[in-house]
């Protein structure tokens, strides 16, 4: 009999949860429709996974745990109710996961995943040894989940569909507040509303850190619980973490924060006004945890990244003496982030080319911003579009990879994931910069792309 049965167990975020529950001794299994790579390590560690999804395997759970990815028609989740079996969600079992711990919880449009491993990878280079679930592989320490012997648990907090409303934080940093996941919240004034819910729940004592250069940000301070302080950062004056300036070096960019907590440099081994800000963020959010101004920056300095994060995958020599063919992959899926993410490809492309291959994730989203993805991604010398990804939605026959391209100066139909690495490999040419985006099935399709490169460099 499982303590807990995971209905889609091979998510990155429900993967996370499920190592946390067996770090604590608990037994668990699951289920998911497809094998990946995070099968191997729960087996090991003795969940009992099961390919495919069936009433049976859900009938000896004590709990069983599901995504929003999962619909009520799912046979497990079908059978649990049916059996009475006590049903949560991730979010809830999170919080289970995290029991009396101080919960920080990072949420926000965009930059909840890097800022979140920052304010984890910090606490840890300081010795607080925290405990954090992340919603991608922290790459210092090889996993985005990890319990420790800290009283701190740092958490992802996902807003898509409410559930961040089922914590119990006494520390929040909110990065943003955008139009985004409208199929669900109906308009962005019901996102601010949520929002709002979400940091009247910080517990008196507690702290929000939140960015400061933004009235959808700044309006939350009206909603705060009496005794509770709000920390801001941001570039305007009136901050109270302001960043200064950031300058560029070989290996990412120094990033100069004044003001109340402190007189810092942090030296990132990024680039990117975006990773500048996450910075300041989660430096603030340390402070206001006890850490020391000097120590926090200093242990951010050695943060390398996240996975799907602007991620070098591969670098290509397809011709003796010229530049090479660098392929990255990231997880941008929102217009304003793809914004970003091209602009980062660009600065680092230099006098290369960038070609970008995107996934868009739901028909609902692709509709809702067609023309924003298209002038998102209009900067890139070359765009491909896959398939839309349906995830959680069924398919539909109005909404398709031209819904975007049409409203672009041009694009290419890439097809499926098995079609597009042949197609995209033969605009390549040296010293180009080849992205891959998208949040839904397309991280595999970088390192395809880069064997394909390979293989018509020999044909």
């Amino acid at each position: 009999m499982a303590d807990f049965h995971f209905i889609g167990i091979l998510g990155s975020g429900m993967n996370v949860i499920a190592h946390l529950l067996l770090d604590q001794g608990f037994t668990v299994s699951g289920s998911d429709r497809s094998d990946n790579a995070y099968l191997a390590k729960l087996v090991a560690r003795g969940a009992k996974v099961y390919i495919g999804h069936e009433e049976k395997q859900v009938e000896d759970a004590k709990r069983v745990v599901y995504s929003s990815a999962i619909r009520e028609t799912n046979p497990e989740m079908k059978r649990a109710r049916e059996l009475g079996i006590e049903v949560l969600h991730r979010s809830q079992a999170l919080k289970f996961a995290a029991g009396k711990m101080r919960f920080a919880a990072v949420a926000g449009t965009h930059g909840k995943t890097t800022t979140s491993a920052m304010l984890a990878t910090c606490l840890e280079e300081c010795g607080l040894n925290p405990s954090y679930a992340i919603g991608s592989t922290v790459k210092k320490y090889g996993s985005g989940g990890h319990v420790g012997t800290g009283d701190i648990f740092v958490a992802e907090a996902d807003e898509s569909d409410e559930s961040f409303l089922n914590y119990d934080p006494a520390l929040e940093i909110i990065t943003n507040i955008e139009a985004d996941h409208l199929n669900h919240y109906g308009t962005f004034e019901n996102i601010k509303k949520a929002f709002a819910e979400f940091v009247s729940l910080i517990k008196p004592g507690g702290n929000l850190v939140y960015f400061g250069d933004d009235s959808n940000t700044t309006y939350l301070n009206n909603h705060l619980q009496e005794g509770v302080n709000a920390i801001s950062y941001g570039h305007k004056e009136g901050n109270q973490v302001r960043i200064v300036r950031c300058e560029e070096h070989p290996k990412g960019q120094d990033v100069y924060l004044e003001g109340a907590l402190g007189n810092v440099v942090i030296s990132l081994q990024m680039t990117g006004v975006h990773n500048a800000r996450n910075a300041a963020g989660a430096w603030a959010a340390a402070r206001a945890l006890g850490v020391g101004a000097e120590e926090a920056a200093n242990a951010l300095s050695s943060f390398e990244g996240t996975k799907r994060r602007f991620e070098l995958v591969d670098t290509i020599e397809i011709e003796p003496g010229a530049d090479a063919v660098r392929v990255f992959d990231d997880y941008a899926h929102h217009p304003a982030e793809i914004v970003m993410a091209v602009a980062q490809a660009r600065a680092t492309a230099g006098k290369g080319r960038v070609i970008l291959a995107f996934e868009p994730l739901l028909y609902t989203r692709t509709e809702e911003f067609q023309k924003e993805f298209a002038q998102a991604m209009d900067p890139a010398d070359i765009t491909f579009i896959l398939d839309i990804c349906a995830a959680r939605e069924d398919e539909r026959d109005d909404v398709t990879p031209h819904t975007i391209g049409q409203h672009m100066n041009e694009y290419h139909y890439a097809g499926s994931q098995a079609q597009a690495p042949a197609l995209i490999a033969k605009y390549v040419r040296p010293g180009d910069l080849v992205m891959t985006m998208g949040c839904g099935n397309v991280a595999p399709l970088a390192v395809a792309i880069a064997k394909e490169i390979r293989e018509q460099r020999h044909k």
